[in-house]
């Protein structure tokens, strides 16, 4: 997939968001990037062989006080590369870069991965419910 129609499912992907949490990201940037660079593996403790879909860097939302300002933004990196080698349809693609952003702006919430995997695998058992129905 070209970047610029993967940079449009990032951005629709955030522009889905509930309003609630939209209306609460402040100072915060959304950029995707090819792959992970070797800091990143380095800062994340992840192996090199590894896939890293997303990272968030930043001041998460309930650490900042009424004196947080004057401060680059946070950052969310979607790595296109990384969940392109494991998911090649359009429709494929699309839902894990909606789960990817929906993972790191957890994290912006200060949410922990253990809680993100949580509600991922509930949402998964969900989906999979409904397939199941649908089917009888």
């Amino acid at each position: 997939m070209d970047k610029k129609k993967f940079e449009k499912l990032v951005e629709e992907a955030i522009e889905d968001l509930p309003k609630e949490f939209k209306e609460k990201l402040e100072n915060v940037t959304v950029m995707v990037e090819d792959h992970p660079s070797r800091e990143v593996y380095e800062k994340t403790g992840s192996s090199p062989y590894s896939l890293i879909f997303g990272l968030y860097h930043g001041v998460p939302y309930k650490h900042r006080g009424p004196f947080y300002g004057n401060l680059p933004p946070d950052v969310i990196v979607i790595y296109q590369e990384s969940i392109e080698r494991i998911y090649h349809s359009e429709e494929e693609i699309r839902e894990k870069v909606v789960e990817v952003v929906k993972h790191e702006i957890g994290h912006y919430f200060s949410m922990e991965d253990s809680q993100l995997r949580e509600i991922e695998e509930a949402k998964q058992s969900r989906k999979k419910g409904n397939i199941k129905r649908e089917k009888s």
